[in-house]
């Protein structure tokens, strides 16, 4: 049975609790056992039809780390991510020889420099759960903040000023795209490490946001 948020959230808190009790009593097992069990109990939705279950925190930690296999949402989001990330590093190639603005080009290579390792880590993350790089079907439709065809070539032959403005707009949008599916995986996806990466993405892009509007 999958855990929601707030049920993860009630299970961090009561281990929270936990390890102050650990820390209180003495290092010998049954101390520790005894302080597990006097922790802050934990509400577990049930499945439809059946009642809440009432968890002790050790119970809710052990069902916890049970849970916390990807779903279909959190690998979704990584391939999609990949791909996202992988346009984004196309647009800031293009900046060296076609930006005229000094700050462009800084939070180009800022872009870069978070996103390359960020890409790594994603598939490194599939590879770990012996997912796929790229799914057997098309399983996504198109992904928010994508620059058209048309739109990557236009950037490709401006120059100048004109680069400048057009690639801090579709950056701009790129990133806010980002956002959005990072939220989105936040409510809908299971896996721990999912979740630290969305986060991961919209402080940063969030950030770069602010930078980029700046400029504009």
């Amino acid at each position: 049975m999958l855990f929601r948020r707030a049920s993860r959230a009630s299970a961090v808190t009561g281990l929270a609790a936990l390890a102050v009790l650990a820390v209180g009593g003495c290092d010998s097992g049954p101390d520790r056992k005894q302080a597990a069990a006097d922790g802050p109990a934990v509400i577990a939705p049930g499945e439809p039809g059946e009642a809440n279950r009432t968890l002790s925190a050790e119970e809710a930690a052990d069902r916890r780390s049970e849970n916390d296999s990807p779903n279909s949402a959190d690998v979704s989001y990584v391939r999609m991510m990949i791909e996202h990330h992988a346009q984004a590093l196309v647009m800031t190639e293009l900046t060296p020889q076609r930006a005229e603005s000094k700050d462009v080009k800084r939070i180009a290579e800022r872009i870069a420099a978070g996103q390359k390792p960020e890409i790594e880590a994603m598939k490194g993350w599939l590879k770990s759960y012996g997912k796929p790089l790229k799914a057997e079907r098309h399983e996504h439709a198109t992904m928010p903040g994508m620059a058209t065809p048309a739109q990557l070539k236009k950037l490709r032959a401006a120059d100048g000023k004109a680069f400048d403005r057009l690639f801090l707009a579709l950056m701009t949008t790129h990133h806010q795209g980002a956002i959005t599916m990072a939220t989105d995986v936040k409510g809908q996806g299971n896996n721990i490490r999912v979740e630290e990466m969305a986060d991961e993405v919209i402080a940063q892009q969030t950030s770069e946001i602010t930078r980029m509007r700046n400029m504009l």
